[in-house]
């Protein structure tokens, strides 16, 4: 998984919106980033723009994945 959303998560609804691959979707307690989705928003923008949203900065890093990973997922999303 390329990012995530842990515990601290308010349920603001900041995230979702924000996500151009519709990765962020809200779990049975808070919302969740489907990792076969996100791209870190790699090929939209130049960071992560649920993490720039995020008002409380409970999304961190999951699985370090590669550009080329990133950039292969967005392709396959988007083709």
């Amino acid at each position: 998984m390329a990012l995530m959303i842990d515990a601290d998560c308010i349920n603001c609804d900041m995230c979702e919106p924000e996500c151009p691959n519709k990765a962020i979707a809200m779990g049975p307690a808070i919302y969740e980033i489907d990792e076969s989705r996100c791209t870190e928003c790699v090929g939209h923008y130049q960071e992560p723009q649920c993490v720039k949203a995020c008002p409380i900065d409970c999304i961190a890093q999951g699985k370090i994945e590669t550009q080329s990973t990133l950039l292969a997922r967005f392709s396959s999303l988007w083709p």
